[in-house]
């Protein structure tokens, strides 16, 4: 099984280079998470700091996506491509997020881009 999901990423990076960035990440999002996890969030956008907006869908998983950051983020740098600073999950979870100061400074302007845009859709 780990032998066919390293081919799935390796084909699924080749085929991708002609998207951009933002579709390119969102395109990876169910390879890098699996169909189970992939359906309870959808990814929103990347924006200007590199930053990966993903709204968790379920009452519950935030938390669950939180935790899993650091692997995802490696993940989608891999089949992707992309130079990604790291995912802000948003949404249902019950718990806030702890942002760093910077990432407050700019959480204002990242929202405004994100209110704008549309679900990133393949």
């Amino acid at each position: 099984m780990q032998g066919l999901r390293e081919v799935l990423r390796t084909s699924l990076g080749r085929s991708l280079r002609t998207l951009s960035d933002e579709d390119r990440l969102a395109a990876a999002w169910v390879v890098a998470c699996g169909p189970a996890l992939a359906e309870r969030a959808e990814v929103l956008g990347l924006d200007e700091e590199r930053v990966l907006h993903v709204r968790v869908l379920q009452p519950g998983w935030r938390e669950q996506f939180a935790q899993m950051r650091a692997m995802l983020t490696d993940e989608l740098r891999k089949i992707a491509g992309v130079r990604l600073q790291t995912i802000h999950f948003e949404g249902q979870g019950l718990k806030r997020e702890r942002e760093s100061p910077a990432a407050k400074s700019s959480s204002g302007k990242a929202a405004a881009t994100r209110r704008k845009g549309q679900r990133r859709s393949l």
